[in-house]
């Protein structure tokens, strides 16, 4: 049976431009929280967002690194994000330059939820101002979601598997798992797998905001206003960014000597068939999803050391939580759950793909991220460790991410340390 462990990390998030970066910021309970300065938000209703930050500040994001100035002005930003994040991935894994052989048994699964939306406003305008004629030969191509992965096989030369996944806020975990299957398959020996989104224009904010979606009464205190599982929660802060892992058939990653952060040995996914915003009321969609993944792993519930939950600071947020429940117990079976949103907000397709490094990171360092602005944990929350306010050194030799979006769609990821 051909196994699929990770080999590359990248990251381009609210707190970091890089994996190191963002990972210790998170762990020292920062927020990426703040004013939303991209655009004018005035007479927005929800004025914060979680932004990525520019190159000039300390933690700021600096596209030059690895990508040519005319890609930069032809493309949206999830697309810079995810190319650089892949860039980041693929030096980690050794693997950012290949032989012929090697390329053609390389693929990319990249998602998004959304996709170039500020590209398709700005356009838009341009279209009613100026006129057809002035529209940008690059809009197509620049802002379709399945171009993340189109332009980092170009760059790259990954001739293998070349697929996109747009499944709402599951995109970026649906992308890791369905590239784990392709390994296992035999379709491909390495995949560059995540999702990325950048939906911090206009239009964005202001869907989100009349869908009540987005919290609307903390724009005083951003870093205050992603809350989940906390009693006053209402809604959450919108995020951006991008997660990249290289994924990698054990046996050739062995074979080369290659680094090993963990093994993805569980995949769930699933259903609600209830709502087109709404979850199910009794999370049955969630419970089938982790259940899934559980059975695929192999593995009993109380081998779960650590959950990356959803939690959106919504009032979904107890729902997936009773779920979980019914799946390890109320107790969780001694096994902590955070929210990372609290830091870095909803990065919408992207969040599955970066939680889950999170989940591998607190395997490779023994400590598991807190939930930030857990002041008055929500009633069904007793006896449940998540992780208040700090983070926590413990054993994590498991970890599972839940990833649940519009239209009912589910995804549960295991990752595990390599035995």
């Amino acid at each position: 049976m051909r196994r699929v462990v990770v080999t590359g990390l990248g990251l381009v998030t609210p707190l970091g431009a890089d994996v190191e970066t963002t990972w210790s910021n998170l762990l020292a309970g920062k927020s990426g929280a703040g004013p939303i300065t991209r655009f004018d938000a005035s007479d927005q209703k929800a004025k914060i967002a979680c932004e990525v930050k520019g190159k000039d500040h300390e933690y700021g994001f600096d596209p030059d690194k690895r990508i040519d100035h005319k890609i930069q002005r032809q493309v949206d930003p999830m697309i810079i994000f995810g190319l650089d994040a892949a860039g980041q991935a693929l030096e980690d894994a050794g693997l950012d330059e290949m032989d012929d052989a090697l390329k053609e048994r390389a693929g990319v699964t990249i998602g998004s939820g959304i996709g170039g939306l500020p590209g398709i406003e700005s356009e838009s305008i341009n279209l009613h101002e100026r006129g057809p004629s002035r529209v940008s030969p690059h809009f197509v191509h620049g802002r379709l979601i399945n171009l993340i992965g189109g332009q980092i096989s170009i760059r790259y030369g990954l001739m293998g598997p070349n697929h996109a996944v747009v499944t709402a806020c599951s995109s970026g975990a649906h992308a890791i798992g369905d590239a784990a299957r392709m390994i296992k398959d035999d379709d491909a020996d390495v995949m560059v797998a995540g999702g990325a989104e950048s939906t911090i224009n206009p239009l964005g904010v202001a869907g989100f905001a009349q869908a009540r979606a987005l919290n609307m009464s903390m724009n005083d205190t951003p870093e205050k206003a992603s809350r989940p599982y906390d009693r006053n929660r209402d809604g959450f802060v919108l995020g951006e960014g991008a997660g990249v892992v290289v994924l990698e058939e054990y046996e050739h990653a062995k074979a080369r000597g290659a680094k090993i952060y963990a093994e993805v040995v569980g995949y769930g996914l699933s259903g609600d068939a209830y709502h087109v915003t709404a979850p199910h009321p009794e999370g049955k969609g969630a419970e089938l999803a982790m259940r899934m993944a559980l059975r695929k792993a192999g593995m009993d519930a109380c081998d779960i050391d650590y959950v990356n939950a959803h939690g959106t600071s919504t009032m979904a947020d107890t729902i997936e939580l009773a779920a979980v429940k019914r799946v390890l117990g109320d107790d969780l079976c001694g096994a902590s759950m955070s929210s990372t949103k609290s830091a870095i907000g909803h990065l919408l397709g992207g969040a599955g793909a970066v939680e889950t490094i999170f989940c591998i990171l607190a395997i490779r360092d023994q400590i598991v991220p807190p939930t930030l602005n857990l002041d008055d944990p929500d009633e069904g929350t007793e006896g449940v460790d998540l992780v208040p306010h700090n983070a926590k050194k413990r054993e994590v030799e498991a970890a599972l991410n839940n990833s649940f979006g519009f239209g009912g769609t589910n995804a549960s990821l295991i990752v595990k340390k390599v035995a």
